[in-house]
């Protein structure tokens, strides 16, 4: 496949080719480029090759489960994945998003709407880099450092962090960090905010960053400038 950089790369992990037939066609109808695989181990293969803009996911897949590759891509690079799924309960969306899903669909899905979630996803932040003090965190790399030592963020701390870093000091209610990372139509839990911020603060403690994250009383938490 020779690809064209000016236009955004979409690549389809799903096992049904029928299916995967359809996604491709109204996506390059759409002016999307796409690319097709079938399985847990294609998926990650045509991910490391062709470094798609976005990435279609499906969970069901003939030698494992989705989530290996939603795993697997989060934790090593900064490609945005929406995930199929037929299962529409609370807990699994929640599962999903807190492994690092940008976004889901159920089952079934009109075609107008796959076509305005991935423009929303594509639409999302360039990659870049931003630093504060002696902490930089790379979109592109999925990598944040403090004085050049790297520190290990899961999917969801690195968006709150994020979300922090891209204006210090200003105070984020738990409101704004939940859209950020969650978006608006998700469900909102404040318990799952505190237990990602607690291990943001953990990180931050082992190399011996204290209150490195404030927390200002009934507002929100904000980095300490």
């Amino acid at each position: 496949m020779i690809r064209d950089h000016s236009t955004p790369l979409v690549l389809i992990v799903e096992g049904d080719s029928d299916i995967a037939t359809v996604l491709q066609h109204d996506l390059q109808a759409a002016g999307y480029q796409t690319a097709h695989a079938s399985s847990v181990m294609q998926g990650l293969t045509q991910a490391r090759e062709h470094n798609p803009d976005l990435v279609l996911l499906e969970l069901n897949l003939p030698d494992g489960n989705g989530r290996e590759i939603l795993a697997r891509l989060k934790s090593t690079t900064a490609v945005r994945v929406i995930v199929l799924t037929a299962n529409d309960s609370i807990g699994e969306k929640v599962e999903l998003l807190d492994l690092g899903a940008d976004d889901y669909i159920v089952k079934p899905y009109s075609v107008g709407e796959l076509l305005a979630r991935v423009a929303v996803q594509l639409r999302a932040p360039p990659s870049g880099v931003l630093s504060f003090r002696d902490l930089e965190l790379s979109h592109s790399e999925r990598l944040v450092t403090w004085n050049h030592m790297k520190l290990d963020f899961g999917p969801t701390e690195f968006k709150i962090l994020a979300l922090l870093m891209t204006n210090p000091g200003k105070i984020y209610s738990r409101a704004n960090i939940h859209e950020a990372v969650w978006g608006k139509d998700r469900p909102y839990n404040s318990n799952v905010i505190d237990v990602h911020l607690g291990k943001i603060r953990g990180k931050f403690r082992d190399v011996g960053l204290y209150r490195f994250v404030r927390t200002v009383r009934g507002l929100g938490y904000a980095l300490q400038t």
